[in-house]
């Protein structure tokens, strides 16, 4: 449609109010009429509809006003809207972006306001945008006014929400008080549903005794009765927006009596049924040889009843045999000790791991440490640099040239500082330190014959869980893997112990080597890292110590736990 700014002849009149405050808005919506008609009449506008609205614009969908604007939508001959102020057709981005579209299509033909002055030009629509914004910032403003308003009446102690039933607003204090005829209401209420004298309908019934009804006259529902005899308030803890505060008002139900109510409540209140579940578990753990997921029944054999795990067939037919829970408990533990470091290795193992981890600190400090001094030597060359410059000591080319070299010297010490920074919280240690503590524990689980710890043992621990033919399977998870193969090494890649071996109080089990022999072949087995991870320090420190360190295998473990855990991160 050709837009144009030729005044149409029809203008729909609308009129809205807010919903809040009623009596002051109803006048409001009189007001707006007369005004409106008598500035048709000057204005020589014939009106031919009137749309009356009484709802917020803070929001979209308002009935009143989308039939308005289908009506100007679907309209063969331009129309225009008469109102009061901008503020009135929108207060939300939608609604003022719609109003603007159809000035842009020509579909809405002109706009009139008592108290704005508006022209369906670029200029003019312009200005409408900006009026239409200020609307919608008044009314974010004030809704973020009263959120900081009802955040600072709740630290003080004020309740700023609706009162509830036996208080009135004292506007003198800012608070909510009792009301001297419905708190003894309450009072009574409170008291002769605590001795269990009255259900939750025969004080509905009470209440409506008293005059005390829902909106539509009829007795209060036991909902509301319950919500009632729950409501914090009464004994001055007001919850807002899940946020507990302190009321510094007068109470009306003490906190024992408050307490007696809501103990016969739970007492009274029915428990909901619920559906047996059975305790399996193991189910959910392991897969079948067939690829299908173990599942768990009960089954009937030799005079009890007994839990059995089996293939749930999911893929079809399957010839894998049932397994008793108890057997497969005695499979998983055997399968968990291959895992299991010695009792007597966790002090002086984490006592290392603490050893390393305030060397490593200690160096961090002190790089970090020497960083600031250099970027404080640099600050220092850079303020005499710019004295140097402003005396004149130095041309504007040199001193533009050196400075530059000091602030690429000052980001890159900056960069160095941020990365050390960032190694405290990467550390290998921490990670060693959970590992080894699980290593640890795994005795104690297996001993304590707790199946749901065991699961979630096996679970962080190993991978690709199975059974088949009634065994089962799985393999280790890094760095498991690598503490599972290091205890099972055969003593043949160990060697033979030697005098000075023997001769030392071992508490560590020791990888043997002979003397006269090079680096035990210890490297050369299965092992999940490769050699190129062990450092050539570690090498040389095995050559000199290996024969007279009865400690060699602990420092071993640690170093390749190290890489192992840094690697798995």
């Amino acid at each position: 449609m050709e837009i144009t700014n030729k005044q149409p002849k029809n203008w729909f009149l609308y009129i809205r109010k807010s919903t809040d405050e009623e009596d002051r808005q109803v006048l409001s919506i009189e007001a707006q009429l007369n005004e409106l008609k008598e500035f048709a009449k000057r204005e020589n506008l014939e009106i031919s509809e009137i749309f009356i609205e009484k709802k917020t614009a803070k929001v979209p969908g308002r009935e009143i006003f989308n039939e308005m604007i289908s009506g100007i939508e679907s309209s063969k001959i331009p129309i225009g809207i008469l109102a009061w102020h901008p503020d009135r057709l929108a207060r939300n981005s939608i609604d003022g972006g719609r109003i603007i579209y159809l000035l842009d299509t020509g579909k809405l033909a002109g706009l009139k306001f008592p108290t704005f002055s508006f022209e369906n030009t670029p200029a003019g629509k312009f200005f409408l945008s900006i009026a239409l914004s200020n609307a919608k910032y008044y009314i974010d403003n004030l809704a973020e006014n009263v959120k900081r308003g009802n955040r600072q009446k709740l630290r003080q102690g004020e309740w700023p929400g609706q009162k509830p039933l036996g208080y009135i607003y004292d506007h003198r204090l800012r608070n909510i008080v009792p009301n001297p005829r419905t708190a003894k209401i309450v009072q009574k209420i409170f008291k002769d549903f605590s001795i269990g004298k009255y259900s939750l309908e025969a004080i509905s019934k009470k209440l409506a005794q008293y005059e005390i009804t829902s909106k539509n006259g009829k007795p209060r529902s036991n909902s509301s009765i319950y919500n009632l005899l729950t409501n914090q308030l009464y004994i001055g803890i007001m919850k807002w927006k899940d946020e507990v505060y302190e009321g510094k008002y007068q109470l009306i139900v003490s906190k024992d009596l408050f307490d007696k109510v809501q103990e016969i409540l739970k007492q009274r209140g029915k428990p909901r049924k619920k559906k047996q579940k059975y305790n399996f578990p193991f189910c959910g753990l392991f897969h079948c040889s067939c690829g299908a997921r173990i599942t768990a029944q009960w089954a009937k054999g030799n005079g009890g009843l007994y839990r059995y795990y089996r293939c749930t067939r999911k893929f079809g037919p399957c010839k894998e045999k049932y397994i008793q829970e108890k057997e497969l408990v005695n499979q998983i533990c055997q399968k968990l000790r291959e895992i299991i470091l010695p009792e007597n290795w966790i002090k002086e193992m984490l006592e290392y791991l603490e050893k390393e981890k305030k060397k490593q600190n200690q160096a961090g400090e002190n790089f970090v440490q020497e960083i600031n001094q250099r970027l404080t030597g640099i600050q220092n060359k850079l303020d005499k640099l710019l004295e140097g410059y402003l005396d004149g000591l130095i041309d504007e080319e040199d001193y533009k040239s050196k400075k530059e070299d000091l602030i690429q010297q000052k980001i890159t010490l900056k960069s160095e500082k941020e990365m050390a920074e960032k190694k405290k919280f990467q550390s290998w240690i921490e990670p060693t330190r959970n590992f080894l503590k699980t290593a640890f524990s795994i005795q104690k689980i297996i001993s304590g014959k707790s199946f749901e710890e065991i699961k979630q043992i096996v679970e962080k621990t190993g991978t690709n869980h199975t059974i088949s033919n009634k065994k089962v399977a799985w393999g280790w998870q890094p760095p498991y893997d690598f503490l599972a193969s290091f205890l099972a090494s055969p003593d043949i890649s160990r060697g033979k112990p030697n005098e000075i071996s023997r001769a030392e109080k071992l508490t560590f089990p020791i990888l043997w080597a002979q003397k006269e022999s090079n680096l035990p072949p210890l490297f050369y087995q299965k092992s999940v890292l490769p050699l190129n991870y062990v450092p050539l320090g570690l090498h040389i420190f095995i050559k000199k110590n290996l024969y007279c360190h009865h400690k060699f295998s602990f420092l071993f473990c640690i170093h390749y736990i190290k890489i192992a855990c840094s690697m798995s991160r």
